[in-house]
């Protein structure tokens, strides 16, 4: 799995990953966050979630990071507004008022980028990718944030039943990757209705990881 698995995933529009509306996990333990009115929320492997419209009408900043620039496109459509484009280093920086989207390697985004971040919400990063990639990318979302609150979710079930992704990431990896940096408490867990692309039982965790 690389960068053009995701490229050919949106430009066949196979994005099944992209829900219909916003993250009902979100609407119900965003407020763990404790966040002040204006705070700047980083959403990295972003896509054009609808988790960004609703974040902005209520009045956050929002800060994202996405491969496809076709994704990106496609959500400043959606939401009406025309970005400023712009190159950052290896990055494309697409702006608009309370809106910044680095489109590219999110490797290649660096703290002195992305600039100061509130928190972190992810919903479908780390479920994103691989085993091997994971112990990489978190430990980079924890340098380019300062160790930054976070809100993720993640999904368990029982890997040799479905590819992935989205994967499965467990609780005791989640402690793995995350417990030097912060204090973990895993705010809810749920059964995934008809379970994981109707292929396997699964839950939905929300994990909350506060900065030690």
């Amino acid at each position: 799995m690389d960068a053009n698995f995701w490229h050919a995933k949106w430009e066949r529009n196979e994005i099944g990953f992209h829900g219909s509306e916003t993250n009902p996990l979100l609407l119900e333990h965003f407020d763990a966050l404790a966040l002040a009115p204006g705070s700047r929320i980083f959403l990295p492997l972003c896509g054009k979630t609808l988790d960004i419209h609703w974040l902005l009408a209520q009045g956050y900043r929002v800060v994202g990071a996405e491969l496809s620039a076709l994704a990106i496109q496609q959500l400043f459509a959606e939401l009406g507004v025309e970005p400023t484009v712009s190159r950052v280093g290896p990055l494309d920086h697409y702006a608009a008022e309370n809106l910044d989207i680095y489109v590219g390697d999110i490797f290649s985004l660096t703290a002195e980028i992305l600039g100061p971040v509130d928190a972190v919400y992810d919903r479908a990063a780390l479920v994103a990718l691989p085993p091997g990639v994971r112990p990489r990318y978190t430990a980079h979302l924890v340098a380019i944030t300062h160790g930054a609150p976070q809100l993720l979710i993640c999904f368990e079930y029982e890997q040799d039943r479905h590819a992935g992704p989205p994967f499965a990431v467990e609780g005791d990896e989640v402690r793995q990757h995350y417990e030097a940096a912060y204090h973990l408490t895993r705010l809810v867990q749920i059964d995934v209705p008809g379970g994981l692309k109707g292929k396997c039982p699964a839950t939905e965790s929300v994990w909350m990881l506060r900065p030690r």
